[in-house]
């Protein structure tokens, strides 16, 4: 065992008042980092420190002041999601969600600070990542949105670190993610007695980072042929003056044949651009139709189709020879459209010489989807989208990250959002934000296509529930020794009980 970790409660030796004044300011600073990071375009460089502070206040706090700061640090970072639920949800519900994942926080945070007093060892720095990647893991599986922020997709614009979801998934990537801090903070807290398991943490995260970089040097250039997209963020809606919504379907047009005379093979359409009774989008999909054959390319738009069965989310991909739209139906659905009837199928043929799957935005949130498309053999997937603006670069890194995960490629059209071309190492090959009228476009090549063992189809959900069954037993562990517990001092220092 370890030597012990104690020391007198932080800022010990104050006044009441002032103590409490120091450690007020303690938690605000600590959270201060988990804002730039808990939000919808997170820091990633600073995801790999910014729990750090919260760390150490619970780890060298008695156990009621480590709650109240640890809680009060959780609800300043997750305040950066506030204008973002807005858009979403309204504010009581706001509040309910910030204040159930700073619960989340607390309950991670505590536990692990138990553990680390409690068994005084090493092997304890697992406890932050295990525990976080439990959690990660049980929301993904039973949340109707799935682990959308989890903490590892702030990673997505770092290819090298990224290709650690190529062999274990998201729950790989946050557990490293995890780990770093966790090591960082026994280390400062517990003195060179913790260096041993903190130096293991930092040779595993060069590790990854060397392997990673290993990985993607001989990724191939683009070399597939060009692919067009389109969006245009103007949506069609029931009180749309006809007029209107006229000019934003042959605006579409103008870009299709613009797109195609410069070359594209395929070009791609946003999200649900309208919700069409059955008859307009007969008419709809008779001019795609024939604007697909008239310019030769492979044509995919997304529209929403209200008939007496209820509402659907669809893609339809538009052959050139004219013939009738493979058709998509939206699995996952946001919270403005939890009232469409959701699809189950998949949709994986040969488009432009390449295999190629649909997908609709929400639905490459969730890593078995993306998997399943993996094991189908997509190459590319082509992903009509509708973001909210404020969360434009986490929806797209989140489908770049599936790409990864599967080894394959990914062109995503958002409307309010980014139009995103990655590669299956996760390299973003190009990229350009959305606009109202007359809309953007982007004309790339199709990345090249690579072999991959598809190891983090298995492994990553492996990986996952192994850390729900490693930390579920954590969350009791510890608990036998009631009364009092201890904060952590550097080496050397004496051991002196803190008050629960």
């Amino acid at each position: 065992m370890l030597p012990g970790l104690s020391e007198p409660a932080l800022f010990a030796g104050s006044s009441p008042l002032r103590r409490r004044l120091l450690q007020l300011a303690a938690a605000l600073g600590a959270g201060l980092p988990l804002y730039w990071v808990l939000g919808p375009q997170p820091a990633g460089w600073l995801a790999w420190l910014a729990p750090l502070p919260v760390l150490l206040l619970a780890l060298r706090s008695a156990r009621r002041d480590a709650a109240w700061m640890t809680l009060l640090a959780a609800v300043v970072g997750l305040s950066s999601n506030v204008a973002y639920f807005r858009l979403l949800m309204p504010l009581p519900a706001v509040l309910a969600v910030i204040a159930a994942k700073a619960l989340l926080w607390l309950l991670v945070v505590l536990a692990t600070r138990r553990l680390v007093l409690r068994y005084r060892t090493g092997w304890t720095v697992l406890a932050y990542p295990l525990l976080w990647v439990a959690i990660d893991t049980l929301m993904a599986a039973l949340l109707q949105d799935g682990n959308w922020g989890s903490l590892a997709y702030s990673q997505a614009d770092y290819v090298p670190v990224l290709q650690v979801a190529a062999l274990a998934g998201v729950p790989g990537l946050l557990f490293l993610l995890c780990l770093l801090p966790s090591a960082l903070a026994l280390l400062l807290a517990g003195g060179r007695a913790y260096a041993p398991a903190a130096a293991a943490s930092l040779l595993l995260a060069v590790t990854a980072l060397a392997a990673g970089a290993w990985r993607v040097q001989d990724a191939r250039a683009p070399d597939g042929p060009l692919a067009g997209l389109v969006a245009i963020d103007d949506f069609i809606g029931p009180a749309t003056p006809p007029a209107q919504a006229l000019a934003v379907w042959d605006q579409y047009a103008r870009h299709v044949a613009q797109l195609a005379g410069q070359g594209a093979r395929l070009v791609l359409l946003p999200e649900k651009i309208a919700v069409l009774a059955p008859a307009q989008a007969a008419a709809v999909q008779q001019r795609f139709q024939a604007l697909a054959r008239s310019t030769g390319v492979w044509l995919t738009l997304g529209v929403g189709v209200q008939d007496a069965a209820g509402r659907r989310n669809l893609a339809w991909l538009f052959a050139p020879d004219g013939g009738a739209p493979v058709s998509y139906q939206k699995h996952h659905l946001a919270p403005p459209e939890r009232d469409f009837l959701a699809g189950n199928a998949y949709a994986v043929l040969p488009v432009a010489g390449r295999a190629m799957g649909l997908a609709i935005c929400k639905d490459m949130h969730f890593a078995a989807l993306g998997q399943a498309y993996g094991a189908a053999g997509a190459g590319v997937m082509l992903v009509p989208a509708w973001d909210f603006q404020r969360d434009a670069w986490m929806g797209a890194r989140m489908t770049v990250v599936r790409g990864v995960e599967n080894g394959y490629a990914v062109l995503r059209a958002a409307r309010e959002g980014l139009l995103t071309v990655s590669d299956a190492h996760g390299r973003v090959l190009a990229e350009r934000a959305s606009s109202a009228m007359p809309g953007t476009t982007l004309l790339a090549p199709l990345p090249a296509s690579v072999s991959v063992a598809p190891w983090a189809g298995w492994l990553g959900p492996l990986f996952g529930w192994l850390c729900v069954a490693l930390g579920l037993p954590l969350l009791f562990m510890g608990r036998q020794r009631p009364g009092r517990d201890a904060a952590p001092h550097s080496a050397g220092g004496q051991a002196a009980p803190v008050s629960r």
